[in-house]
């Protein structure tokens, strides 16, 4: 897992690929939160949602990278 105390709010979370996944809303414990009007689709939108730690590869550029491609990335997401 990457250092999560250099996510700062507000940056980009990208995947592998390096296509759009979500907000930093902020980091809460080991996961991110990601900002409600970026965060889920259909059904899941509106409400906060959170990407494991464990999926971040870096911090770079003001981004956060993934280690898996946005496609993948989403089925990892949490609700609450």
């Amino acid at each position: 897992m990457a250092d999560l105390s250099q996510v700062k709010e507000h940056a980009e979370v990208i995947g592998a690929d390096g296509v759009h996944v979500g907000t930093v809303d902020h980091v809460q414990g080991d996961r991110i939160k990601l900002t409600k009007k970026d965060s889920g689709q259909g059904g899941h939108e509106g409400h906060h949602h959170y990407i494991s730690g464990g999926l971040v590869a870096g911090v770079e550029g003001g981004k956060v990278r993934l280690s898996a491609n946005a496609d993948v990335a989403v089925t990892f997401e949490e609700e609450a």
